[in-house]
């Protein structure tokens, strides 16, 4: 028998919820990351003359806009939310295993909330 590497089927496996809040808090900086150029140039163009504020206000009415931009409020809601908490762990509050379960769980539920109910006023 040698000692080989297994495959391991990242499908399968079951992450704990601190490793999921991780994983997603890297995923929102990388698409707040990359997002950023548009973000810029969309602030350019709303702030360059009034037709083309108005021609910006008729894009973000289309349901792909307000769902990208969704995905982006989001993304920055669960950035701040998981770094608040990454910010208390580096202080040692809330190391405990059942007391970063229970923040990563607050990360989710408090970020994914928040997104709703920005997105429903805005919608």
């Amino acid at each position: 028998m040698t000692n080989r590497p297994k495959y391991l089927n990242l499908v399968q496996i079951r992450m704990p919820v601190t490793a999921l809040v991780s994983i997603l808090h890297r995923a929102s900086g990388a698409l707040l990351f990359l997002a950023l150029p548009w973000l810029l140039w969309w602030w350019q163009v709303s702030l360059a003359s009034a037709d083309a504020f108005a021609s910006l206000q008729a894009m973000m009415t289309h349901w792909f806009a307000r769902l990208v931009m969704l995905g982006l409020v989001w993304s920055y809601l669960h950035h701040v939310c998981a770094g608040i908490r990454h910010l208390m762990l580096d202080v040692d509050v809330g190391t405990e295993l059942a007391a970063a379960r229970l923040s990563s769980k607050l990360v989710l539920g408090i970020s994914i909330t928040l997104t709703l109910l920005i997105g429903a006023a805005l919608w």
